[in-house]
């Protein structure tokens, strides 16, 4: 049974931002309550679960790969994904683009940025390198930048919160402006902690696992 925080997810980003459902550590039963339930963009963090997860479950779910991805492990995860939401290197943008043209794919992804500089721990790219890191992408016949992914501060200061989701709302709109809103339009930030926020914020997409599969 779903629990109560599912309808208030829903409430809260209805009209405004796509929920994706992230399912670490979920079992395949769980999973299939939020399917059941009409929801079919999923989000995976690691490339083997999401291997193992897509082949046991409905194909027509939309996964989309959200934590840190190795090199090593694209070519096994391009034939399954919809989006890629961690693309934080020119290296790693590099083999999927490799990897694709094999394939004969093309693959939306999404430019991680950290923007929370107090979280030493996190990767992805710095504003500075935005505008030139979307520009060389954008040259990659199989790759199809769709917009940004960023991850809150791992703080309770709401206001730091607010900071970071504010600026890179800024960066998204100046980085639309300058590529074109037809292609760049996907902003994906905020969490079980702090989705509200990022919503507020102006996030198209939130991705949620905690907050929904635990009460």
């Amino acid at each position: 049974m779903i629990k109560d925080h599912y309808e208030t997810v829903k409430q809260t980003i209805q009209n405004k931002a796509v929920l994706c459902t992230v399912t670490k550590r979920r079992s395949l039963e769980e999973i299939m309550e939020f399917y059941n339930a009409g929801e079919r963009v999923f989000g995976e963090n690691r490339a083997q679960d999401l291997v193992s997860r897509a082949a046991a479950l409905p194909k027509d779910i939309e996964w989309q790969f959200i934590g840190h991805l190795q090199r090593n492990k694209v070519k096994e995860i391009l034939p399954i994904v919809s989006r890629i939401q961690s693309l934080d290197s020119l290296a790693l943008a590099n083999v999927i683009e490799k990897e694709a043209a094999k394939a004969g794919l093309t693959v939306s992804v999404l430019a991680e940025f950290h923007l929370a500089e107090e979280d030493t721990n996190k990767t992805g790219l710095s504003a500075d390198e935005a505008f030139s890191f979307v520009k060389e992408v954008m040259k990659l016949e199989h790759i199809r930048l769709e917009g940004m992914m960023v991850m809150g501060p791992h703080t309770e200061d709401e206001e730091r919160i607010r900071e970071v989701f504010t600026e890179a709302h800024d960066l998204f709109v100046s980085l639309r402006k300058e590529f074109g809103e037809e292609t760049f339009h996907v902003l994906s930030m905020g969490m079980s902690d702090d989705y509200r926020i990022a919503v507020e914020c102006g996030s198209t997409m939130v991705r949620i696992g905690t907050y929904l599969f635990e009460e």
